[in-house]
This record gives structure tokens, C-alpha cells and sequence, in this order.
């Protein structure tokens, strides 16, 4: 599976959310609201979530296994480690646009 597309827009306000992300994969299939957030260790994503009627949060779309995982976050993270000091920017196929 191909990350086709990477949307990123940066958070104007302090805190620990940094930036809402909107990925496409092979061209088809779109996932909105993936998070970066900055943790302690420094800065990680967040799957699209929604709380619960026990007032948990649950994953609504994530990767199954920590490859994928491992290469959404890194494509994630390196393309909001190139954006500087943008609010927004978008990435097709490597390129920014």
C-alpha cells in the first residue's frame, strides 16, 4: 500500500496537539483527523479516534501491524519536519505542492 498523499495542518495554539494530518493511500482510500503530538519522548502520531459511551477512546482506522505503522509515522513526521514555519502544506508522491 502506497501513501499516495499527506495533508498536513499545523495547530496555531499551545499545547500538546501539533498538527491534524489527512492521508490518502494508493489514490483511493482517505484517512482524516491522524494527529501529531508531542509527548515526551518527542512528537508521535495519533490514530482518527472517538470516545465511547464509557468515556474511552477507541481507534476508528489504524495500521494492524507495526511495520505500517512504522512507515506512516516516519512519512508523517518527516514531511511536518519539512514544512518549517507553514500552517499548512500538502505532499503527492513525495513532492510538495
Amino acid at each position: 500500500m502506497d501513501i499516495t498523499d499527506i495533508r498536513i495542518r499545523k495547530v496555531n495554539a499551545d499545547g500538546k496537539l501539533k498538527a491534524y494530518v489527512t492521508v490518502t493511500f494508493d489514490d483511493s482510500f482517505v484517512v482524516h483527523n491522524v494527529k501529531i503530538i508531542e509527548g515526551e519522548n518527542g512528537v508521535f502520531i495519533a490514530m482518527p479516534s472517538r470516545k465511547t459511551k464509557s468515556g474511552e477512546y477507541k481507534d476508528v482506522a489504524h495500521p494492524i501491524n507495526t511495520a505500517f505503522r512504522t512507515k506512516l509515522q516516519d512519512r508523517i513526521l518527516e514531511e511536518y519536519g519539512n514544512m518549517g514555519e507553514s500552517m499548512e502544506t500538502a505532499v503527492a508522491d513525495g513532492r510538495a505542492y
